[in-house]
This record gives structure tokens, C-alpha cells and sequence, in this order.
């Protein structure tokens, strides 16, 4: 356990380079190329956090601004992935889960159940977080262990699915042999398609087509990536009552991250390809009846300007619904910089159309508002289990961007707790 523990809180940036390169190592790579490749995506990671981390660091003080200015008081607060995280690592089912997950997968992969070789172990907390969840509502072991495991079956199955559309959806990415078995984001999937249907079927709304591609061409540079992350952040500015200095300083920073995150993803890429084809080629040598696709982070998608875009307009937008929503008591906070993963996938089914995406986003909003106040208790006292102190002072908790406020998570967590009333 300490093992583990101590490999986790290295970060993705440390932990995966070392996956990448063991992985490049197991299927014959040469140790420098496996080393130069492991240290690509590990520097590629280290860019994405960095800038990932200036958009939150910018974004946070403008979120908690708006708030105070609306004057929410609401009884469940957002702490954010990042705490989320740490619970999903430290819950007291941990060990076993992870282990029948290695199992899982590849007997899966043996039997032809799954194409997708889930190398993201990094996120593995997202369906710990899950069974921690799980284990505080039922206090029962195995029941936990179980509902998880199914859970990641049906996540690894529905990434071979969504594999194909994702891939031709993004048409300036190559994610050829990639997958994304992300239960956070593959949860609101069917919100992008219904999203998607219902403008369809409105007269004069199916007509706005507000895809990067489109926005470019009709407003020139006004709609590049850097432009329109000037725009909102001044925007977000704005609402949260800043003067102009602090105005101008979030739109750069905006801006700036709309602009770099391309840029450093593009290195990560890098050296995920040289694996990632190194891999295919020996698969195919080995098993050339078969495909297969290596499982990554969503992260690799948050360069598109449409989800980046939908993610920061969707922001005020989380607030305002937090003040008018009936019964909801989710105080957004930590998480509201982190919304733009919750279209990483819904995107290419809402064909990158930044209104639809955002029709999309409302839905989902509304979603994790509610499912986040019914599930507050058993997500509370998780983190109790997995003593997680730093919430000690909030009298209930949850995360906007996680598995637990998905309509899944929700689902299970009241299933097993029916089970284990049965049992």
C-alpha cells in the first residue's frame, strides 16, 4: 500500500513517463527511445499542468469573486478533482480494485471483450472514488470492489465504441489507435447526443454553427483561440467586478492558455505516438487479426478550441444556476475552472458546435447540482474513511468534475446501497 501510495503522489507527470517507459521496455523498444519517449509525454504532462494551472490560478479568485457577489450560501462545497483524487487513492478498497483492474483488463483484452489497453492508470482514482463513495454508504467490502469492477468493464467497452467517432470528430488530431476509457467524461456522452438532437429539431437554432472552423472563417482573427480567449477572459473579468488592470491581466492569461495548451499537448503527443506506434506495430505482429487502442487521458482533447471555449463560457453559467436551482444546495467552486473536461467528449457528438455543446453543458450542470446534493453524505464520509483532513471544516462536500456527480456514479452508489440492505 505504501508502495503504491508513494508512486501515486508522484503526479501524472512522474508516473507516467515510467508506465511509458516499462511499457516501450515490455514490447522490445530500445532503452533510449523508450527513455526519450517516456521523457516526452512526462515533459508533455509537466506543460499541460503548468498551463492548465495558470488558467485555474487565474480563474479561481474570478469564480470565488462572482460567488461573493451573488452571495451564495449553500451547505455542500466543490473541492475539486484534485481532493477528489486523494480520496479515490486513499479509500480502504483501494488495493484490491486496482489489482482486479490489471487483472480485468487483460483478460479482456485476451478474450477479445476490449480493444483498449488502458494505460491512464493515473486516473484509476475516478472509479476509486466511486467505490469509496460506494463503501461509505454500504460499509460493505466487496459489494464496493464489485460495483467498480463493472463499472470499469463497461468503461473500457463504451471507449471502444466511442473510439471511431471520436477520432473522426477531431479532424486536426491524430488519434488513430487511441481511446479514452474516462468515466467522468464518457458519463456525459449521451447528454452531447440528446444535446445534439434537440437543436436539430428546433426550427432556426439547427441553423447556428458555431464550430472553431466556422468562427474563424467568418470573424478572421477575432476568431483565433487567443482572441477569443482575450474576449472571455475579459468577460469573466468583468461579472466578477474586477478593475480594469485585473481585467486585463485575467484576459492574458486566458489567452495565454488557450494559446499554450496546443502547443505543450503537442509535445506530450509526441512521445505517446513513438510508443503508441512501437506498441501497434509488435500487436499487430503478434495478434494480426486484432486492433487495439492504447486508453489515455482526456487531457489530450482540451486543446480544441471548442471544448477549451464551451468549458470558460459555461462558467458563469454553473454560477448562475447554482443561485436559481430549487433544492440544489452545490456551492461551485474548486472544480469551475476544471468544467472544460466535462466536453472533452461530448464535443465530437455535438459536432465541435460550441452551442450545442453549451445546451449540452446546462443539462449537465443541472445533472451534477442535484446528484452532488443527494450523494453529499456518502461523499463526506468517504473522505472520513479515507482520512482525508483538509475538508474537516465544510460541513458537507462533493466535485463538480468526477464520477460521483455523474448520472452513473449516482446510479450505483444507489444500487449498491439497495444490495447491501438486501444482503
Amino acid at each position: 500500500m505504501a508502495i503504491i501510495n508513494t508512486i501515486v503522489n508522484l503526479g501524472s507527470s512522474v508516473m507516467m513517463p515510467i508506465i511509458f517507459f516499462i511499457v516501450g521496455l515490455i514490447f522490445r523498444m530500445r532503452p533510449l527511445k523508450a527513455f526519450k519517449a517516456g521523457m516526452l509525454v512526462g515533459v508533455g504532462f509537466t506543460g499541460v499542468s503548468m498551463v492548465i494551472d495558470l488558467m485555474l490560478n487565474a480563474l479561481g479568485p474570478a469564480s470565488e469573486a462572482m460567488l461573493e457577489r451573488l452571495g451564495l450560501q449553500l451547505t455542500v462545497t466543490d473541492v475539486g478533482w484534485g481532493t477528489a483524487s486523494t480520496i479515490g487513492w486513499a479509500t480502504p478498497v483501494m488495493l484490491i480494485t486496482v489489482i482486479g483492474f490489471l487483472v480485468i483488463n487483460a483478460t479482456l483484452l485476451v478474450l477479445n471483450i476490449t480493444k483498449t489497453v488502458n494505460l491512464d492508470i493515473f486516473n484509476y482514482w475516478i472509479f476509486l472514488l466511486v467505490g469509496a463513495a460506494i463503501y461509505a454508504g454500504t460499509s460493505n467490502y466487496w459489494i464496493s470492489i464489485i460495483a467498480v469492477w463493472i463499472i470499469f468493464i463497461i468503461t473500457l467497452v463504451v471507449a471502444d465504441i466511442t473510439q471511431p467517432i471520436i477520432q473522426k470528430k477531431f479532424p486536426n488530431k491524430d488519434l488513430s489507435g487511441l481511446s479514452f476509457p474516462h468515466l467522468t467524461c464518457l458519463a456525459w456522452v449521451p447528454f452531447g447526443i440528446v444535446g445534439n438532437w434537440i437543436c436539430e429539431h428546433i426550427p432556426g437554432i439547427k441553423k447556428i454553427k458555431l464550430d472553431p472552423e466556422t468562427i474563424n472563417s467568418r470573424f478572421g482573427i477575432l476568431g483565433e483561440p487567443i482572441s477569443f480567449g482575450t474576449i472571455i477572459g475579459a468577460l469573466m473579468g468583468i461579472l466578477a467586478g474586477y478593475d480594469i488592470s485585473n481585467i486585463m491581466t485575467l484576459a492574458v492569461n486566458i489567452a495565454a492558455a488557450m494559446y499554450l495548451l496546443p502547443i505543450v499537448i503537442d509535445v506530450l503527443v509526441s512521445g505517446l505516438v513513438m510508443v503508441k506506434d512501437h506498441v501497434t506495430n509488435k500487436l499487430k505482429k503478434w495478434f494480426p487479426k486484432r486492433k487495439f487502442y492504447i486508453g489515455m487521458d482526456t487531457a489530450l482533447l482540451l486543446d480544441d478550441p471548442s471544448v477549451l471555449s464551451t468549458g470558460l463560457l459555461l462558467l458563469p453559467i454553473t454560477i448562475l444556476l447554482a443561485f436559481v436551482l430549487p433544492g440544489s444546495r452545490v456551492l461551485p467552486f474548486a472544480d469551475l475552472a476544471s468544467l472544460t473536461f466535462l466536453f472533452a467528449l461530448v464535443a465530437p457528438f455535438c459536432n465541435r458546435n460550441i452551442f450545442r455543446m453549451l445546451i449540452s453543458g446546462v443539462l449537465i450542470v443541472v445533472v451534477i447540482f442535484y446528484t452532488g446534493t443527494a450523494l453529499a453524505p456518502e461523499f463526506t464520509k468517504a473522505a472520513v474513511d479515507s482520512q482525508i483532513t483538509s475538508v474537516s471544516s465544510f460541513e458537507y462536500i462533493t466535485n463538480l468534475v468526477g464520477p460521483v456527480t455523474t448520472w452513473i456514479g449516482w446510479l450505483f452508489i444507489r444500487m449498491s446501497e439497495w444490495l447491501a440492505v438486501l444482503f
